[in-house]
């Protein structure tokens, strides 16, 4: 790294990122809001310091982990990781951020993805990927889930075999159904020790969710 670059902080470079972020004109999803990615960018810095792992690779990929976003719904969804990794070693060109650090944070950028399904080659791609499926899981986990749920006018449960036990899942018809699909298994594909022991806490609080609707409905 170049001196002049060594005397940025990561506070300066992040209100770089945070700057430029604000200018993106994003569809309103309160699932992928800016609340979301400052979660993201919290959880990560909080691995990173747990798995002394690289905050130059890991804050960067965090903040711009969601660049370009692509919907849900849309047939380029499983490229959106790795449209997003292009957009964002293009952006830190521009602002000459250390470029030492572009590979690594292109990687954790492609590899957080879900759907993208891009094997983790580092630890530092392994906490931004973390920091991005714990925000899945838990409480904050409920509430996106049915906030996206509601976006694409899905049903919140089948009314025979809400929970999926005689059937299999489909969360293309009802939100329950996405628990089975894909959240209780992301809490499975959690890499680093300390984002485990987070999503087994979170992965409770969904199970409890489920008991407590099983006897209400």
């Amino acid at each position: 790294m170049e001196l002049q670059d060594v005397t940025k902080t990561m506070d300066h470079w992040e209100q770089i990122f945070q700057t430029e972020i604000n200018k993106m004109p994003l569809a309103f999803d309160p699932a992928h809001d800016s609340l979301h990615l400052k979660r993201v960018v919290a959880m990560a810095k909080r691995l990173c310091r747990l798995e002394n792992a690289n905050p130059y690779v890991v804050i960067p990929g965090a903040w711009l982990h969601d660049f370009v976003v692509v919907p849900k719904d849309s047939p380029l969804r499983a490229q959106a990781s790795q449209i997003s990794a292009r957009r964002a070693v293009e952006f830190l060109e521009q602002i000459h951020y250390p470029k030492e650090f572009h590979a690594a944070i292109a990687h954790c950028i492609e590899a957080h993805s879900f759907s993208a399904n891009i094997a983790t080659k580092t630890r530092e791609a392994e906490i931004v990927q973390d920091a991005d499926r714990l925000d899945a899981l838990g409480a904050i986990g409920l509430a996106r889930c049915f906030v996206t749920a509601g976006r694409m006018q899905r049903s919140l449960y089948a009314e025979h075999d809400p929970f999926c036990q005689n059937r299999d899942a489909d969360d293309t018809q009802s939100t329950i159904d996405h628990f089975y699909t894909k959240l209780f298994k992301i809490a499975k594909t959690l890499k680093t020790k300390s984002a485990q022991e987070e999503g087994q806490r979170r992965a409770l609080v969904m199970e409890k969710y489920l008991t407590d609707l099983g006897q209400e409905i």
